[in-house]
């Protein structure tokens, strides 16, 4: 049976993490705060070095670390993004989805525009049978599920739609 007073010490014996402030050299997103107001250290990276990131999204533009994209754009998870010559959803083509195929990736995230719309699966067809993974979302989702990949370390490419219709 324990006493109350080894009880007591023991309590005052753990690492309380309130009552230090952020450490010098620790950037704040590292230094994160818990429901109860707990200090915790993240031990990963929110981002990896030479992984292009999304970083904001507004219905005509998307912002690729700092540079932005007016119109659709493709965002390779490393390299450089580049403008999509896909402009309308409807004007779709072959062409657009083929292009994607220099990036070799291992899933394309294709963002629809304002809504979810899915391309004809013809247009698909050459990712498929190469077994490239495709899915279909609006282009905001399509962002953040990229970035989510792309952190992971995933070989993904975003083929961002900024159609308003």
């Amino acid at each position: 049976m324990r006493r109350t007073g080894d009880v007591a010490a023991l309590r005052k014996l753990q690492f309380n993490h309130s009552e230090f402030a952020r450490p010098v050299g620790v950037p704040a997103f590292v230094w994160r705060s818990t429901r109860r107001g707990r200090r915790t250290v993240k031990f990963q990276s929110d981002f990896l070095e030479g992984v292009n990131t999304i970083t904001r999204h507004d219905g005509g533009r998307v912002w690729v670390g700092g540079e932005a994209y007016e119109g659709s754009v493709v965002v390779p998870w490393t390299g450089l993004a580049h403008p999509w010559a896909a402009t309308r959803f409807d004007d779709l083509a072959q062409a657009h989805f083929d292009d994607l195929l220099r990036h070799s990736p291992e899933l394309v995230i294709f963002g629809s525009g304002v809504r979810l719309r899915f391309p004809k699966p013809q247009l698909l067809r050459v990712l498929i049978e190469r077994r490239i993974g495709v899915e279909s979302m609006d282009t905001a989702a399509a962002c953040r599920t990229y970035n989510v990949l792309a952190s992971e370390g995933r070989n993904v490419v975003a083929a961002l739609l900024l159609d308003r219709s």
